[in-house]
């Protein structure tokens, strides 16, 4: 029997997207959640964590751009790290330590409306503005340019005209929360294969 492929889950805010993630994954004993950490003390989603009884520190943005932040993650042994509304860019060492390990969504369908600054309402605003018909979310991997690692899935939604840009975004949130945690758990059903 092997043993359980951990993941630690990095996230800036609330967390609704680690909640998912950690309710989706239960039932399946291969998969565990190592950690939960934040670039932000207050997030709600070290709250999330905790409720969850699963360990979770904070470490500052100025931390993780130091080799060694990779000290704060050594104890936990996780064997891949997905961002979950994670809000500051992945530093070359965490990429070369988690080569191709690394999973990252946005709230867009990439190419489009990726980039540095593009995240959260700023995404849904730009969408809006280009008077799109669609907009979507993307699964990726993470390498180091913003938005550009190989793209794991897209879920596309339609756009009507009486949409907003908040109305958007809680369409595009409803596409993330259903198929995030199923994408993770087929990628690493397909990494864990022989």
């Amino acid at each position: 029997m092997k043993p359980p492929f951990k993941i630690g889950i990095l996230a800036s805010g609330s967390g609704s997207n680690a909640e998912q993630i950690i309710t989706f994954l239960k039932p399946f004993e291969q998969i565990q959640i190592a950690f939960i950490a934040s670039n932000r003390s207050k997030a709600k989603v070290l709250e999330r964590a905790e409720n969850h009884g699963i360990p979770h520190f904070h470490f500052s943005t100025k931390n993780l751009a130091e080799e060694n932040i990779l000290d704060r993650f050594e104890p936990y042994q996780a064997d891949a790290v997905i961002l979950a509304g994670f809000l500051a860019k992945i530093p070359a060492h965490l990429i070369q330590k988690f080569d191709n390990k690394i999973v990252n969504i946005h709230p867009a369908l990439l190419p489009k409306f990726g980039g540095k600054g593009m995240y959260g309402h700023h995404v849904h605003e730009a969408v809006f503005n280009a008077k799109e018909t669609t907009s979507g979310m993307t699964i990726h991997l993470v390498n180091e340019e913003y938005d550009k690692g190989a793209i794991l899935f897209q879920a596309k939604t339609n756009i009507e005209p009486k949409d907003n840009p908040t109305s958007i975004a809680s369409k595009v949130l409803a596409l993330e929360h259903f198929h995030y945690p199923r994408v993770i758990k087929t990628w690493i059903d397909k990494l864990r294969e022989p």
